[in-house]
């Protein structure tokens, strides 16, 4: 059986799409070409036998054929087993591309059935539709949008297994794989297109798939650029046009939208775990965004001048217009060849001088910090606003609002607000034993303490206030600092440099693992020695926010009453007053789950918002809760609409952050098509949380304490359970010889270690969550998205007859507790343990123990959803996870005998080899799975 056939008949088995199975197949025939071209048509046979064998070995229980299997792997050489994976991983980096284009045309397909009556689910027309129906005014419809204040962060964390220039070709072949089904392309254009296909895969297979070298932060950023530039750049004008038209179709009326979306960033600036970014690298950062942007606006400025070709002999201009130029004559003057050629035309001569200012920005982005700092009042963002709004203005008091209501400089103007001169905010993150070590330090040189990391939290919280209202610094500035002291100090210079720039570039500051008050008073009382806080007259001036971040449970649990007592303390309420009484919270997802396990790290994060909530509007404190997520389940992952619609009504406010990393960018924001139907989910269900956040409850439970008993015995049973897993003696020497875990630690994917401690000697305490998760997944068990939940519920049976009966009704219900368990599902169904068996070489207790409470997870979830099967609520997914698994299959049981191989390696020539091989398999298994960490 060849490849193809394998492929037709396992796509009609599995139910996905017609449209996704044409152009599966149509990839696969290309992919058979090109393999007997390069190696021959034995291996386009075993490429299309392996996933039948496998699938009838481990789905069937076939034990000779699986030994047959594994017999196989063992006779292959290195170089055999490296023409697999390529075939394959190229396969599913492709199939994932076209899983992406098929969403887009669903989407687009969509658009063509919506009417004013029914329009798009989660889209900004239903938001508005469903004001319109609930009696709002266009007042308050537009007043629901102006409390909005959404800020995706995009990080640099190691979840992305591919390459740049592997990824965008695999996107530029998908989208050529599609148009190869267009009904409107000639005979003669498919056979080019089939040819230059064929060239572009043999480009791909002769790219390394696995870099050769780890990313550098610069790396990163280059990366993150890419993003922002393509898709990001295209989508917010559409996002803004969207409500725009929204508001027409239902209100009649065409407002002025507020901005509702700015992004942050951590690239190039986060430096908790990564001592690789460093002040040099943020100020570098700061300013290839701010490069990147300036030249974005002067791309833009140079279409905006063709477009305004409006003459004055033809139309006239305001005299603000006309007084505004002659000011930019004196101060950036247009040469004899754009006054001759614009004598008449006045839009394109501010146009040209608007990019004159630019340019001399631009310029002066070669020199010192200084010189880029004192240059940049020359012309602000303000001031680029101010001139987009003057031909606005002077259109429309001359009879030609349409210009300037629509197209490319309505499109402009709403850029500029969104990304200014700084394109994101940068956030700093760091540690809080580093500034605890830094304080010491600091108040050991100045002889006021000695021994403070000695003392009570009381203690510490009396020392930092008393030095705080001191106004004389600690040290001198240029005193003997250790090392430490000196990295940390450097970054509040730092900030103090990005502020002079440009306020906007700076965006918060994040203090990792905050157990107490005295964490955010560290990091005041550093910002005070750099000259970002003072205390004068009974008065704070602070320069920056300071944000906590909550991580463990037992933070996340204590996180309310901590806030409160900030709130009631005397100095904090003073450094609150000074930042507009506002306070943003940040929620650690990833290490919470890695913590305390899945069920117990959903409830203590949604309890933290519910109290959190709670206590910052009993204070009458503006918050912002900043959501941590991850990729995977496993870190709190999931759609990020869904999560926002399913916070606790009293968390809502219209304010919201959360973080965008690894595989889940280059999926949102990859197609233009995607990350506009990803921010329109997001506006959406900011739309409907805003407006629900006083007509509801507070929370689901709140008055229900019976209830409430139930939800706390499955979170603290399951959590039992979890911890009694990883918490064996013997479990760690378990997972870390049965998962990749070591290889992983490896992998040239970022610049952040994967470990606290050395790669070298890993532990449960120093592993991070991300690795933790993408170790999980690579021998699907994907555990951290579902063991405990069975003990828990059990448990909670046994406590109270009624207690399945109550959970019914909340899958029915509680938006919060159903994407719980339908997140879990979906790791449950990515879940294959006679996979998970290939990778345990000798029988183990463990793998007995998770096939069993698996069983009993499976049974109690389908028992409280009514499903006859996990994920029926999600035949698309539910298919394509069935369409996947067996050309999985073959990548497990190669890897199972790579790390059978490494284990018996003597030389560092065959380590050597087979790290190669084990990177390659790692990377094809991450896309056969779509997940990492």
């Amino acid at each position: 059986m060849n490849w193809k056939e394998t492929v037709k008949n396992l796509a009609e088995e599995s139910g996905i799409s017609q449209n996704l199975s044409k152009r599966v197949l149509k990839l696969t025939e290309i992919l058979e070409e090109l393999t007997i071209e390069k190696h021959g048509e034995d291996l386009v046979q075993t490429l299309g036998r392996l996933p039948v064998e496998s699938a009838k070995a481990l789905d069937e229980g076939d034990e000779e054929l699986l030994q047959k299997l594994q017999k196989e792997m063992e006779g292959l050489s290195i170089e055999e087993i490296k023409e697999i994976l390529q075939m394959y991983t190229t396969f599913f980096h492709l199939v994932n591309s076209l899983e992406q284009h098929e969403i887009s045309r669903v989407n687009r397909m969509r658009e063509f059935e919506e009417t004013p009556e029914s329009p798009r689910k989660e889209s900004i027309a239903e938001s508005v539709h469903d004001m319109k129906e609930k009696g709002y005014s266009y007042e308050e419809a537009l007043n629901v949008f102006q409390q909005m204040d959404i800020q995706p962060t995009i990080t640099a964390h190691p979840t992305e297994a591919r390459r740049r220039s592997v990824l965008l070709k695999q996107q530029e072949l998908a989208s050529m794989i599609s148009r190869l089904g267009d009904s409107d392309i000639t005979p003669d254009e498919k056979i080019d297109l089939h040819r230059e296909i064929l060239n572009q895969l043999n480009l791909l297979l002769l790219t390394d798939e696995v870099r050769s070298e780890r990313l550098t932060v610069e790396d990163e950023v280059e990366n993150g650029l890419f993003y922002f530039t393509h898709s990001i750049w295209d989508s917010i004008p559409i996002l803004y046009r969207d409500i725009r038209q929204a508001f027409d179709t239902y209100y009649n009326k065409r407002p002025e939208v507020p901005i509702v979306l700015r992004y942050r960033s951590w690239i190039g600036s986060d430096r908790d775990g990564n001592p690789n970014v460093s002040s040099n690298v943020t100020w570098q950062t700061v300013v290839e965004q701010r490069k990147t942007i300036l030249n974005l606006y002067l791309d833009e400025l140079n279409e905006l001048r063709r477009y305004l070709s409006v003459s004055d002999k033809q139309a006239k201009v305001s005299e603000d217009l006309e007084e505004s130029i002659k000011t930019d004559e004196d101060e950036f003057p247009l040469s004899e060849r754009y006054e001759r050629r614009y004598k008449h035309e006045m839009y394109r001569r501010k146009v040209t001088h608007m990019m004159h200012k630019i340019r001399f920005l631009i310029d002066k982005l070669s020199e010192d910090k200084q010189t880029i700092i004192k240059t940049s009042e020359v012309n602000t963002n303000a001031d680029f606003i101010d001139d987009l709004e003057l031909i606005k203005e002077s259109l429309v008091s001359n009879g030609l609002s349409g210009l300037s209501e629509q197209g490319r400089l309505q499109d402009l103007i709403i850029r500029a607000k969104t990304f200014g001169f700084h394109l994101s905010g940068l956030d700093i993150r760091q540690h809080s034993s580093l500034h605890e070590e830094t304080v010491e330090e600091l108040l050991a040189q100045a002889n006021v303490i000695s021994n403070y990391g000695e003392l009570s939290e009381d203690e510490k919280i009396n020392t930092l206030v008393k030095e705080l209202k001191n106004p004389r610094p600690l040290s001198p500035v240029k005193s003997d600092r250790s090392e430490v002291a000196a990295k940390v100090m450097t970054v509040f210079e730092e900030i103090s440099d990005m502020l002079a720039l440009n306020a906007d570039i700076f965006g918060s500051y994040i203090i990792s693992m905050t157990h107490g008050i005295s964490d955010m008073l560290e990091v005041m009382l550093i910002a005070k020695e750099a000259g970002l806080w003072s205390y004068q007259g009974g008065e704070v001036d602070s320069q920056i926010d300071v944000v906590p971040l909550f991580e463990t449970i037992e933070d996340l649990e204590n996180s309310a009453d901590l806030m409160e007592q900030m709130y009631e303390h005397d100095l904090f309420s003073k450094y609150l007053k000074s930042r507009d009484n506002f306070q943003e919270i940040m929620l650690g997802y990833s290490d919470s789950n890695k913590d305390g396990g899945y069920w117990m790290a959903n409830w203590a994060l949604d309890k933290a918002q519910y109290e959190l909530g709670s206590v910052c509007r009993k204070h009458k404190v503006d918050f912002r809760l900043f959501h941590g997520r991850g990729g995977t389940v496993g870190r709190g992952g999931g759609q990020s609409n869904q999560a926002i619609v399913a916070m606790p009504a009293v968390a809502n406010n219209g304010r919201v952050r959360f973080t965008e990393q690894g595989e889940v960018i280059s999926f949102r924001y990859m197609l233009p098509s995607i990350t506009h139907r990803h921010l329109e989910q997001i506006v959406n269900a900011m739309a409907t949380v805003t407006m629900a956040q006083h007509d509801e409850a507070a929370g689901y439970l709140t008055g229900k304490e019976s209830e409430r008993a139930i939800i706390e015995e499955i979170a603290e049973t399951s959590m039992k359970a979890y911890r009694e897993l990883i918490d064996d003696p013997e479990f760690w020497d378990w997972y870390s010889g049965i998962t990749p875990i070591e290889h992983i630690g490896k992998l040239p994917i970022a610049s952040r270690p994967v470990s606290r401690g050395s790669s070298d000697d890993m532990t449960f305490d120093t592993l991070r969550a991300i690795p933790w998760v993408f170790a999980w997944t690579q021998v699907r068990y994907n555990t951290p998205g579902w063991y405990g939940i069975a003990e828990g519920i059990e448990a909670a049976i046994q406590k109270r007859d009624d207690a399945m009966t109550v959970l019914q009704k909340w899958h029915k219900e509680w938006t919060f507790f159903k994407t719980v368990l339908n997140n879990s599902q979906r790791e449950m169904a990515r879940t294959h343990l006679p996979t998970s068996d290939l990778y345990n070489f000798e029988p183990s207790k463990f793998h007995d123990q998770l096939i069993r409470k698996f069983g009993e997870t499976e049974n109690k979830i389908t028992e409280i959803t009514g499903y006859d099967h996990i994920l029926d609520h999600n035949k698309v997914i539910q298919n394509s996870i069935l369409f996947r698994n067996p050309f999985t299959y073959p990548l497990n049981f190669i890897q199972a005998e790579l790390l059978k191989r490494w284990k018996k390696a003597e030389t560092d020539a065959q380590k050597e080899r087979l790290t190669e091989a084990l990177f390659l398999n790692i990377n094809g298994i991450a896309a056969a799975m779509q997940s990492t960490g």
